[in-house]
């Protein structure tokens, strides 16, 4: 775990590659935890925190050396619906942060010497609605009102310390730039990911745009894209590092498609560990996995960046 002779998690980017973790709901999901729910992985860290941790857990020993918590679809609006005050909530988004540090002393107690960070997840406002429209984006909001809707989360799981905030799955330039207005001045660092289709963003943005919008943000120590096809990543990669200049974090998804309808993944897998080394030649520098990239394929990951 990281501790006050450990590198930031900047200076470990600027220094080399790093391993990222895989899917939270998935490893949750095969351990037998049912995520039909609409506050999915993040109800359990009100019900089943302990499981949180074990899926943490399970990563670091695959290989991984940065957890991202399961706060994807924490808000204080999701929670709300449940009957969950705003005080209770703004607990379970600082226990998300918690569980995870738990697991990187545990990884250490097993025998696990090297650096381990934590990412807070904030997901998009999509993953709220939870009808998939995070893979549309363009929810009919304006800047300011997103701004509005993530500035209590981001602040609360700011408060709690994770040594970089994960702005992930971002589907359009609007709500990316209502985050960066979020972060300014924070002290907190960030990383910045869309999810794409191609070399647009999923709300058909050119990702030259859309990575230009961090690039002058001090906060910002990564850009990239996460929850997309293998394929899209290498050139996703270049992009990013070529108009910001900035380290790359990738992570995408096994190849599947997610089929909100009937929230169930169909068709094949494509995600290989043999596409990182690929990814790194690009400027990918944090390295991982999302939906349905598990602990084996994270250790293989591992193992192909090491040789």
């Amino acid at each position: 775990m990281t501790s006050d002779t450990s590198p930031s998690l900047a200076a470990a980017l600027a220094a080399g590659t790093l391993v990222l973790d895989g899917g939270m709901s998935n490893q949750l999901e095969s351990a037998g935890h049912d995520l039909s729910d609409e506050l999915w992985s993040a109800r359990l860290l009100a019900e089943r925190p302990e499981a949180v941790t074990e899926a943490h857990l399970a990563y670091f020993l695959a290989g991984a050396s940065v957890a991202i918590t399961a706060s994807y679809q924490a808000t204080f609006e999701g929670f709300a619906r449940r009957g969950i005050g705003r005080a209770r909530t703004a607990r379970l988004l600082a226990r998300s942060v918690e569980l995870a540090r738990t697991a990187a002393r545990q990884a250490a107690d097993t025998g696990v010497g090297r650096p381990l960070w934590v990412a807070a997840s904030v997901g998009p406002y999509g993953a709220m609605l939870a009808d998939g429209s995070e893979y549309r984006g363009r929810y009919g909001l304006s800047t300011a009102e997103l701004e509005r809707f993530h500035r209590p989360r981001v602040e609360a799981l700011a408060a709690a310390a994770p040594d970089v905030l994960a702005l992930e799955t971002v589907p359009d330039t609007d709500e990316a730039a209502a985050l960066l207005r979020t972060v300014r001045g924070l002290g907190v660092p960030v990383w910045l990911s869309y999810t794409v289709d191609g070399r647009h963003t999923r709300a058909g943005q050119p990702l030259e745009e859309a990575f230009a919008l961090a690039a002058d943000v001090d906060e910002v120590i990564a850009v990239g894209v996460n929850c997309c096809a293998p394929a899209d990543v290498e050139p996703a990669a270049e992009i990013a590092a070529r108009v910001t200049g900035r380290p790359v974090v990738v992570y995408p998804n096994s190849g599947e498609g997610w089929d909100a309808g009937a929230r169930a993944w169909q068709g094949r897998t494509t995600f290989s560990a043999g596409q990182v080394t690929a990814w790194r030649s690009a400027g990918a520098r944090l390295i991982g996995g999302c939906c349905r990239v598990g602990p084996q394929a994270i250790g293989s990951i591992a193992r192909t960046l090491a040789a």
